[in-house]
């Protein structure tokens, strides 16, 4: 790129500052901005980042002719109506996950990007960690081979939000990952989800939710803000290997090993069922070597990269689309007891939204 493009954050709460010190420190991106209806909140931000300008009205920022994108880190229910504003202003879009609360509302921005010809980008920040890029690349490459189950944990003793439950604010950052590191991205047909309030909540503080991910496999996701202990940890089974990731072992984030189950099966006679055999694999264990960058770093060059070039960001709001048919499927899960409930692709949810 030869020209930096300028950007302002909207939004100077929990991940706003992540943001605008991530853009102030790029080399494709000029910070003009932080808007936030809290002046002092904003101008502390500005401060943190070197100084930049303060703006408490939104359609001061889009009304900027000098402003090419807008990042917004707003609570979640903001979502829609600032991205179709930025959108329709003509700026590029950056959005903190979820893409938004519902969607529907997610479908129409999506709808709306693509009518206009601009960038919607999901700020699915654990996509562009070396950790689950080295994933994707090992999945592509077919150095786990097919993919047959994936298992994921977060669970921490963490806060209990009051707008939304476990699975809206934890589960959003494993659909992420898995829509990210499988070819063809996230696309079950069911999901089935579990939920427990022992404290009475009012909303799902631990959940389990498992869907299948395409040839007999399936991926699970396990969530719980009561957990005293903290884990984050994917473990990818493959009928090559098995890569186990655990975000909070800094000196071996990745594991694979070559260790399996494999299945011959031969026939008996033409008259008699096949016969299957097993047998265990033990092999190696390695640890790929991953390089030190900042994840939200790489997401702010992808965005400008995505503009510059015309293309489709890697976390588009496709994909953040495809969480969210996730989590709308989960909801209407727990709904019914766990009872298994269809995922709405993303054409139908476009065609809802038209």
């Amino acid at each position: 790129m030869t020209k930096k493009l300028n950007v302002a954050v909207v939004g100077a709460g929990y991940w706003g500052p992540n943001l605008a010190r991530n853009f102030r420190s790029s080399r494709e991106w000029d910070l003009a901005a932080v808007c936030d209806l809290d002046r002092d909140r904003a101008q502390r931000v500005s401060d943190l980042v070197g100084g930049v300008a303060v703006v408490t009205s939104l359609d001061d920022v889009l009304a900027d002719p000098s402003i090419d994108a807008v990042a917004v880190a707003t609570p979640a229910n903001t979502h829609h109506a600032i991205v179709l504003a930025a959108l329709r202003a003509g700026k590029h879009v950056v959005v903190e996950k979820p893409l938004a609360p519902s969607r529907t509302e997610g479908a129409e921005m999506v709808a709306v990007a693509a009518e206009l010809g601009l960038v919607l980008m999901t700020d699915h920040t654990y996509c562009y960690t070396p950790a689950v890029m080295k994933i994707q690349e090992l999945i592509a490459d077919d150095a786990l081979g097919e993919v047959l189950f994936i298992d994921s944990v977060r669970i921490n003793l963490g806060l209990i939000q009051p707008d939304v439950d476990v699975f809206w604010d934890l589960a959003p950052h494993d659909l992420s990952i898995i829509d990210f590191i499988l070819p063809g991205g996230l696309a079950p047909e069911t999901v089935s989800a579990q939920g427990a309030d022992p404290l009475r909540t009012g909303k799902s503080c631990i959940g389990y939710l498992s869907m299948p991910i395409g040839d007999g496999a399936i991926a699970h996701v396990h969530v719980n803000w009561l957990s005293p202990t903290k884990i984050r940890q994917m473990v990818v089974g493959g009928t090559k290997r098995t890569l186990v990731w655990d975000d909070l072992n800094p000196q071996q984030r990745l594991s694979v090993y070559d260790r399996g189950v494999e299945i011959s099966r031969e026939s008996l006679s033409s008259a008699e069922r096949a016969a299957a055999s097993v047998s265990y694999r033990l092999g190696d264990t390695w640890s790929p070597a991953l390089p030190e960058t900042e994840a939200l770093s790489s997401m702010a060059t992808e965005f400008a990269h995505a503009i510059a070039e015309h293309r489709t960001p890697r976390t588009d709001g496709s994909a953040g689309l495809r969480v969210l048919s996730v989590l709308d499927a989960a909801t209407r899960s727990l709904a019914n007891a766990g009872t298994a409930s269809v995922v709405h692709s993303e054409l139908n949810a476009l065609e809802v939204a038209s």
